[in-house]
């Protein structure tokens, strides 16, 4: 296959320009993907030790989101003054 692209590539030069962008984004994708199985992973799934860990929360846990601008801020919220123990079902 490389044969043939080189051989491509000496008859037609206006290929390489293709060839040299096919070959940056298939090392990009490449890089990416090992980046992407290595780590590092944010969400750890521990199912025998604590198969539901948002339950053993404190009720005045601040919890933390992300911004638009990428920052984490914390909820306004004063979680000691709610009356609420659960949702409704």
């Amino acid at each position: 296959m490389i044969k043939t692209m080189l051989e491509q590539a000496r008859r037609y030069p206006g290929l390489i320009p293709q060839f040299v962008f096919l070959g940056i984004g298939l090392t990009g994708a490449t890089f990416y993907l090992i980046r992407l199985a290595r780590g590092p992973h944010v969400t750890l799934w521990d199912k025998k030790n604590n198969p539901e860990p948002w339950n053993n929360l404190d009720p005045t846990y601040q919890y933390k989101v992300a911004s638009p601008l990428h920052k984490f801020v914390a909820v306004n919220t004063d979680y000691k003054n709610l009356k609420k123990e659960g949702p409704d079902f």
